[in-house]
This record gives structure tokens, sequence and C-alpha cells, in this order.
């Protein structure tokens, strides 16, 4: 186990995990005596003390704690940011974390000031928890909380992000996409086609092409294993023809993805929502309700309907079909931009980069990070495309076993595409080289 030498009144988590990290200082060492355990730290000169803890091991009241920080601001209304969506995560990962900042109150006792769920790598970089299916993360904190200090009193030398509301570099923002629907959906529908006439008229079209062919178009929630089973072979065909990493892969994922589907819970659970043509499954989303609040992470097509745009078909009828299945918030998250706008009137701003502890240990992984920068790692050239591929990799396989075989699959994607681009180079040498697979592989 872990200990440190300085005193703490609060227990040491027992909670064993995956990975490795040195504290370093100032502030007290961590030692270490075979496996490794989580304990607390307390850094008197920021008047905070952090707790690093396993998202199993949450008491009840710092959960409530948490959904109460949640509830105080708009940014953190995202489902994915609240404990009940680490909790989960938690149960098919032993590698999650979640770290309280704590400060001390008038009367003696103290206060959760913040949340950070992660997942925490050697060098004490922290990754967002749940990558890639974390679409929103980052800390869960009160207004003016310092989280470079914080970082530091917990042992962290850095926090990765990609989709974080609230945080620096604003140079890296975009956004994340809403359909909010509080009236009608007719109303809400009506417009969007007068926003965007031309492309709702086209895909008003192969909806009625769909229909002459198939039958009658219907959206329904669906319960039936083997349409879920379907909606995954979609996606993972998907992945193998564009050459994005397969987020599917990790065992970790179809534990999560199979047990929200099972659970279905309406309060928070799975939700798949089905298009069909008649009988036949057209398209459909698979991801996280809670509530009122819908954000999906698996968007499949058929493939053999491809002429019909049934990804559109299917959002113009979903979005219908939001009060009968009682959501009024469908959150498409970031990315995509060239069809999720389409259908949004409304979206949050988020951020992607690296928040850097004070002290020492953030000094080191700035400047690890400002290697890679200048290497072109921030750039649209094939050292970005592979180090944000490569992050992805890091962020979404917890396995040694698991990153080696997402790294060869990178190498391998590459060349195959770098080969084929320079085939076309020879016949047409107007071509541009751009190969390397997308990180941002799960919508669409």
């Amino acid at each position: 186990m872990i200990k440190t030498s300085a005193a703490s009144d609060a227990p040491i988590v027992r909670k064993q995990i995956l990975g490795l990290w040195i504290q370093n200082s100032p502030g007290p060492t961590w030692t270490l005596a075979g496996m490794h355990s989580l304990g607390s730290y307390t850094g008197s000169e920021f008047m905070m003390r952090a707790d690093t803890l396993h998202p199993c091991d949450l008491t009840m009241e710092d959960r409530e704690a948490w959904r109460t920080l949640c509830a105080s601001s708009p940014a953190f209304s995202s489902p994915l940011l609240g404990p009940d969506f680490a909790i989960y995560v938690g149960r098919f990962r032993a590698d999650a974390l979640v770290t309280i900042w704590r400060t001390p109150t008038s009367n003696g006792a103290e206060r959760p000031v913040a949340f950070l769920p992660h997942h925490r790598r050697l060098g004490g970089a922290a990754y967002p928890l749940g990558a890639p299916l974390g679409d929103y993360h980052g800390p869960v904190a009160i207004e003016g909380f310092d989280l470079g200090s914080a970082l530091q009193v917990a042992g962290l030398a850095a926090y990765r992000f990609t989709s974080t509301i609230g945080l620096p570099p604003a140079a890296d923002l975009r956004e994340g996409f809403l359909i909010e629907v509080d009236g009608p959906a007719e109303v809400f529908l009506e417009t969007l086609r007068q926003l965007r006439p031309k492309s709702f008229k086209n895909y008003r079209r192969l909806g009625h092409g769909l229909e002459r062919t198939f039958g009658p178009l219907r959206v329904a929630p669906v319960t039936d294993k083997v349409v879920f089973d379907t909606l995954l072979d979609w996606k993972r065909q998907q992945l193998a023809r564009t050459g994005a990493f397969d987020f599917l892969r990790p065992a970790w994922v179809n534990g999560l993805l199979q047990g929200l589907f099972d659970d279905g819970d309406p309060a928070f659970g799975g939700l798949l929502i089905g298009l069909y043509a008649g009988e036949r499954l057209v398209a459909g989303h698979f991801g996280l309700r809670a509530g009122d609040i819908y954000h999906p992470w698996i968007a499949s097509t058929d493939p053999d309907l491809a002429d019909w745009a049934p990804g559109h078909v299917f959002l113009m009828h979903a979005i219908e079909a939001m009060p009968r299945l009682g959501l009024r918030t469908y959150d498409l998250g970031p990315g995509h931009e060239h069809y999720k706008r389409l259908y949004s009137l409304s979206s949050r701003s988020v951020t992607s980069g690296v928040h850097f502890a004070a002290g020492e240990a953030g000094t080191v992984m700035r400047t690890a990070e400002q290697a890679w920068v200048m290497a072109g790692a921030k750039g649209r050239g094939m050292v970005g495309r592979l180090h944000r591929r490569l992050e992805v990799i890091s962020a979404s396989e917890p396995t040694v076993l698991g990153r080696l075989q997402g790294y060869a699959d990178t190498v391998a994607i590459a060349a195959m595409r770098t080969h084929s681009a320079l085939g076309k180079t020879r016949s047409e040498p107007t071509s541009d080289l751009t190969s390397i697979a997308r990180p941002d592989t799960r919508a669409g």
C-alpha cells in the first residue's frame, strides 16, 4: 500500500487500483509498499485537503454534495459530469478515480468544493474519466476554484482534457450541440426548416423514398438485444471503413454499454432509439438517459441504405418523437459540426488542452508538452494527427496490451493510407497528402 508521511485524520482508502504515480514536492512523499492504495493528502499552504478514491467508495454525503454542485450551474447539467456516471464507469474500470477537494468551514468542519473524476497515468497526468465516452468532463467546482493549485495538492502534475467546460485555453474553443425542445416538436422542426430550407427539403425527399421502398417511417425506443448488437456491428463496420480507432474494442466499454442497455432506468440508464421503415431497421442511437436529458454515444445506420441519408432522416424523426419519449434535451455533444449544427439551435462552449499544476511537477509536465508542440502536435499535419490518435488510445485503453494493439493499428493504417496517397500522387500530381485516421471516432 502507499503511505504518506503527513498526518491526516481522513481514513486510508482501501480500494486497489491499476497504475502508479509518485507524489512530487512540495508536500508529503508517497512511498511504495506492495500494491498501491490511495490515501489523502493535506496541503496546508493552500488551506485545502484532497482525497482521492475509487468512485464506488464515495460516501452518500459526498455523492449528494457532488449533485448539489452540478445543480448550481447550467454548465454542469450533463449527466456525464455527475457522480452516477463516475460510479458506473467504476463498475468496469479499477483505475477509475475521483479527487475531492475540501476546505475548512467556520465551525471546524469541512465542505467539498470540487470533484474531479479521472484516470491517472505515470508522471501524475490525469485523463478524463471514461474516455472516449466522457464527451463532457472536467472539475465540478465552486466558482473561483484554482485548479492549478488544487492539482498540486492532489499530487497531480497536469489534467488533460478535450471537452471541458470553463477551462482555458480559450483558443481551442469549440461547441457541444444541443437539441432543446421546450414546446411542441413541430414548432422546433419548423424553425429548423426555415433556417435551412434546402437541406430539410432534400432530407424529407429522401425520407419519402425510404417510405415508398420499405414502408412507413417510425421512431421508437427499443429493448431488443438483437437491435442493440446490430447497431454496434454497424458502428464497428464504419470504424473499420474509415480507419478510425475502434473505441468499442476495450472490454470495459462493452461492459458499460451492455450494462446501461440492460438497466434501461429512465432516471439514469441506457436508451436505444431506432428508426424503422416498415419492419426494417434503418438507423439508431444509443446512449445515456438521465431524466429528460439524452446523450447518445452510438450513431449507426444501415450501410446498405446510405443513399437515403438515414442519419439525417433519423434525427428529423427523433426530434419529432422527443415529447413522446419524455425528452427535453438531446445532447449531440461536440465534433462533427457539418451535420449537428443543422439540427441544433443552442450549444455549450467546450475547450481542449492541458491544465498544469502549480509547482515543480507541473513545470516538468509543461516542458514535455512544449516539446510535443514544437514537433507539431497541435497542428493539422501528420505529427498532430498521430499525437491526437495516440492520446485517444492512451485514454481509452486501460491495459498495456490494449494500448500496444491500438498503436500497432495506427501505424498500419498510416502506412496503408500513405501508400494509397502516394499512388494517387503518381497519377494525380495535385493530390493532397493528408493521410491518417481522425481521432474523433464515435458520432456520424
